[in-house]
């Protein structure tokens, strides 16, 4: 490490150390940097400034100080002294306060004004500021990263605010929308019987990078990439976040269930050339962003106005870091990555076949174990759906999305893709050889309609933004099942319902890693909105009135997840991949007829029979998405009985619909009538409703 007097070049970041705290930070092309030390967030001028000299305090080219007598709590930021050019992507100004790239906790003034970061003029009293902080003060309690394996994972994709902010949480008004409002709902989601929580965006992000009047609810809008989102915190103190974070974490491993994080290593809040100043394009903007020929320009692979040069050394450890701190320091399960595939793009935009960011992440000891998802696409036309470069990477599959809402909805030539997809997708993933849990499978996600929409809206309905309804996904896959929005016609709601418990059940019975959205197991609405990005109100939030509108819902995806995992336990022993799945548990795909499925354009329906990997239990699960009932011929065990047992029949009211485990209802005849646009699950074997032979299909 490079020292100077008596700082360091390392660690990056600001450091208690004894007698005082160390600073150190990244800036190739600066003249020179200084440090601010602020009394209070909103103070219009620093109560000391220190000036790091070239010959003084710069090695190779890291500025480094140490200041002593500092303690916990300092609040800080950083001004960056060199040319303004942005001819050559140099954005120098040094009337602008900025972050620290590695700064542990974020405090925000009450008149933050992102304005003020874009505008020329000093921003020291509206500028977000670093605050000095010791991550390793605090008692975790023994607590460690869950390491469940990827066979009984259940995702829960979440938003942190979102889940307690509506006043029907139940919560007092300082718990709604916070770290500590989800703690006290640990006991729903454990009774749902998720085992993970996917969580948006709780990196600190800018809520004013929204159109005029709206706020950036999502949180795809990060300005550091090492603190976790202040605003979350129940407590308004500018450390309570990181402890209250790790509360939040610690308590879910303590009811099992691991925590996911959405993170966004693709672009900044500071957007494209007219964006506002408030890290890194003021302390080194060619070494952090992506710039076009012209240099005064931002690529953008993002659609937001800027790109992370992510393979750059200096970014790429910084990605690193980031990653090894959230899993070493906060404890956190794994992460999706947010457009990944713009990890795989050179300093040019140009996508490498081997990246190194990707490497370094997936070969980095402190992160063996740890959940790694890719949204394998980025929003410039890279698509890396069953190619992601890497050995251990899980893919959301928007195949999965696509073809089964095509099937429900009754689209042609929908049959065959189902089953594939239903199968853990080997058209796509079993030539990889990996693990069958490679495709996350999901039809519904934050971005986009939510499940009860899908089944509810043809079209989207997003006039709350402003922009005349131009924002947005126009190909949703969506029915409304004969009526625009929401209707009180009962024959119309009864058939909803249905779909949205075919949908569920193909997500958590299919081959692969199930995951559904905050409020699909009780038919959260956002009225149509499939873009609800600045939506910071009822239309996002959970509302727990649902809760009692829906309980059957909510119970259809209980039992039904609360059997994927007993399923799982054994297939996870073995740690089978995709190819040894399809090779060695004996399934077949049947029509109407066994044995003879319909791939032609016009069907609507098939059936599958098969072990339910390795319990000694058979499914045979028939498929209905006709607009007619229609009977099926059902499979002959190896005993020559068909002594099979309904457990699931979607047509039917609840509870019939789905039965606890043990408590099926024989079926007496030898065919089966399945009601239109529903699922059938019939099961037979040992331990089946006190069933003790063995029973295969033939």
């Amino acid at each position: 490490m490079g020292t100077t007097g008596s700082s360091s070049s390392f660690p990056l970041g600001a450091t208690l150390v004894k007698g005082g705290a160390n600073f150190s930070l990244f800036s190739r092309r600066a003249d020179s940097i200084e440090l601010l030390l602020f009394d209070r967030v909103d103070d219009s001028r620093p109560s000391r400034v220190i000036r790091m000299a070239p010959s003084a305090n710069r090695t190779y080219h890291y500025w480094h100080v140490f200041v002593p007598g500092l303690e916990v709590g300092q609040t800080y930021g950083l001004r960056a002294f060199g040319p303004y050019d942005p001819g050559r992507g140099l954005r120098f100004d040094p009337s602008k306060v900025l972050l620290d790239p590695y700064g542990r906790a974020i405090t925000v003034p009450k008149n933050y004004s992102r304005e003020a970061a874009r505008l020329e003029g000093e921003n020291v009293a509206t500028a977000m500021k670093s605050v000095l902080a010791d991550p390793r003060t605090y008692d975790c309690e023994g607590d460690v990263p869950l390491n469940r394996p990827w066979a009984r994972t259940i995702i829960y994709e979440m938003h942190v605010r979102g889940f307690t902010a509506h006043p029907s949480s139940g919560l007092p008004e300082s718990k709604r929308g916070t770290y500590a409002g989800l703690i006290d709902k640990i006991p729903y989601l454990q009774q749902l019987g998720i085992t993970a929580v996917e969580l948006l965006p709780v990196f600190q992000f800018d809520p004013q990078d929204a159109p005029r009047g709206r706020t950036n609810y999502w949180g795809y809008s990060p300005v550091s990439f090492f603190a976790p989102h202040q605003p979350y915190s129940s407590r308004h103190e500018p450390l309570a976040a990181l402890d209250e974070f790790r509360d939040m974490v610690k308590a879910l491993h303590r009811a099992g269930i691991e925590v996911i994080l959405d993170v966004v290593f693709n672009h900044t809040a500071e957007d494209g050339h007219d964006g506002p100043m408030q890290c890194f394009r003021g302390l080194d903007n060619p070494s952090y962003y992506l710039l076009c020929e012209d240099r005064s320009r931002y690529a953008n692979f993002t659609g937001t106005g800027n790109t992370l040069n992510a393979n750059h050394p200096v970014t790429r450890r910084m990605i690193v870091d980031s990653l090894r701190y959230w899993v070493t320091a906060m404890h956190v399960d794994g992460f999706r990555f947010d457009l990944a595939s713009i990890l795989a793009r050179d300093s040019s935009g140009t996508v490498m076949s081997n990246p190194p960011v990707l490497w370094d992440i997936e070969s980095d000891p402190a992160l063996a174990g740890t959940k790694m998802i890719a949204e394998a696409w980025d929003a410039a036309g890279l698509y890396q759906v069953g190619s992601f470069v890497g050995d251990n990477w899980k893919e959301w599959n928007d195949h999965f999305r696509d073809d089964v809402r095509d099937f429900f909805r009754g689209a042609n030539d929908s049959v065959k893709r189902m089953a594939d997809r239903l199968l853990g997708s080997p058209s796509i993933y079993a030539k990889r050889g990996r693990e069958a849990e490679e495709s996350i499978n999901f039809v519904a996600c934050h971005d986009g309609f939510t499940l009860n929409d899908v089944v509810t809206y043809n079209h989207k309905h997003n006039h709350e933004k402003g922009e005349d309804n131009r924002d947005g996904h126009e190909d949703n896959r969506s029915w409304n099942c004969g009526f625009e929005g929401a209707t009180d016609n009962p024959e119309i709601g009864r058939l909803r319902n249905r779909q949205v418990k075919n949908l569920l059940l193909a997500t958590v019975l299919s081959v692969g890693v199930p995951m559904f959205v905050m409020g699909d197991e009780v038919r959260r609405s956002q009225r149509g909105n499939n873009n609800a990005y600045c939506q910071d109100n009822d239309t996002s939030w959970l509302d727990w009135t649902l809760l009692p509108k829906h309980p059957d819902v909510h119970r259809f995806v209980k039992l039904l997840i609360e059997r994927r995992v007993i399923r799982d336990v054994e297939h996870e022993r073995r740690r089978v991949s995709l190819t040894k799945v399809l090779r060695e548990t004996k399934h077949a795909l049947h029509g109407v007829e066994l044995n003879q499925p319909d791939w032609s354009p016009l069907s609507h329906s098939f059936a599958i029979s098969g072990e339910l990997q390795n319990e000694a239990v058979f499914a045979h699960i028939i498929f209905n998405a006709y607009w007619e009932p229609l009977d099926f011929e059902l499979p002959v065990l190896t005993d020559g009985t068909q002594n099979w047992w309904r457990w699931i029949d979607t047509a039917l009211d609840p509870p019939h619909d789905i039965c606890e485990w043990n408590e099926e209802t024989q079926v007496p005849e030898s065919t089966y009538r399945v009601g239109a646009r529903s699922v059938v699950v019939l099961i037979a074997g040992e331990g089946v409703n006190g069933h003790g032979g063995r029973s295969p299909i033939r």
